[in-house]
């Protein structure tokens, strides 16, 4: 019977880890790549993206415990201290995120909604002070636990660790046994509905309001621009220069569309089927959790890579260096190859100026 429990935990966690370490691998490497254009580019340093970089920072993190996240639905034998620390992080780091993210969008939404009055934003006059507003709050809120707000004097569920999702521990279980580690308890019931209801879900609909918002905004100030050009050209069918407006809209909103439910659809799944579970208190499948976890956390760290490469001057230094490694390769094989052999492998990296040469 051992044996059969035990397989089912082994093969939770080597699910767990064969999603989630490429996936955390990406986003590190990304965030780093993002970070060092930022850090290179000295026109870069000021408020905005010093907000960003926090953001990059927290998703960075994110993405170093995207393998413990997943783990916190699994039951583990870990002693009490063990147990806390194992789920304070991974929960602490995505507020944090969470609300970095926030304040980044909450910055650039103001710039395009009130101009006028974003140079006197409260986070443009104290940069430490925004940076704590994002990072203090959830510190404390992921240490509540630690503080006594948890079922650990409570009697576990099942007595003792059950390693699988469908086993339960006899009644006489050995006194000698390790503590079993359940996310039920370390985050009570009132801990996980206000998270969710008070925190993750208020955060997620600010963000898809403001973004709703600046869309808005951005149409109406494309119909002015239309407006304005047909008065000036004092006719009435729209000109190529508008379709092409109209048409770089659509693609905006196409592109941001696909963002968000890409990004965080995944996410008020997993939320919302976890709350579902805990409400009627049945055990569900641990690769259903895993897979839900897994995506539901995986799309939320990628909005700051999309926000992050999408502009040129944060990839900047990146592509460069692309560049540059690039160019010494094809030196260095045409070297090998000889002076006859130059000319070919130079229209091998240089595949614009040999097709005018052909012309």
């Amino acid at each position: 019977m051992d044996r059969n429990d035990s397989r089912p935990l082994l093969s939770g966690e080597q699910l767990i880890y064969a999603i989630t370490v490429p996936l955390s691998t990406s986003i590190i490497l990304a965030n780093l790549v993002i970070i060092l254009g930022i850090a290179c580019n000295r026109q870069l340093h000021n408020t905005p993206n010093y907000l960003f970089l926090s953001l990059l920072v927290a998703d960075l993190c994110t993405g170093v415990a995207l393998p413990f996240i997943p783990l916190m639905g699994l039951n583990r034998e870990l002693s009490s201290g063990s147990c806390l620390v194992a789920h304070f992080f991974p929960n602490f780091l995505f507020l944090a995120f969470l609300f970095n993210l926030v304040m980044v969008h909450y910055e650039r939404y103001i710039c395009i909604v009130d101009p006028l009055h974003y140079s006197n934003l409260w986070m443009h006059r104290s940069v430490p002070l925004a940076l704590l507003a994002v990072w203090a709050p959830p510190l404390l809120y992921a240490s509540l636990p630690a503080f006594g707000w948890n079922n650990w004097t409570a009697s576990d569920r099942d007595g003792c660790c059950a390693s699988g999702p469908n086993t339960t521990a006899p009644s006489s279980c050995p006194p000698n046994r390790t503590t079993c580690c359940s996310y039920r308890r370390v985050f009570p019931n009132a801990f996980i509905y206000l998270e969710v209801y008070g925190l993750v879900l208020p955060a997620i609909l600010a963000i898809g309001g403001m973004t709703g918002r600046v869309l808005w905004i951005t149409r109406g100030q494309l119909k002015d621009i239309c407006r304005l050009h047909r008065s000036l050209e004092r006719g009435r069918r729209a000109s190529d220069r508008e379709h092409r407006l109209n048409l770089r809209y659509a693609r905006c909103v196409a592109a941001v569309a696909v963002t968000f439910l890409a990004c965080w659809v995944p996410q008020l799944i997993y939320m919302h089927v976890c709350i579902a579970f805990l409400i009627s208190d049945t055990r569900w499948s641990s690769t259903t959790h895993i897979a839900l976890s897994c995506a539901g956390v995986g799309s939320v760290a990628v909005v700051p890579l999309v926000l992050g490469l999408a502009n040129r001057q944060y990839t900047e230094p990146a592509c460069t260096l692309l560049r540059k490694v690039r160019d010494r390769w094809c030196k260095g094989q045409g070297r090998k190859r000889g002076g006859g052999a130059v000319g070919g492998n130079s229209g091998e990296c240089l595949d614009e100026p040999v097709g005018n040469n052909h012309r």
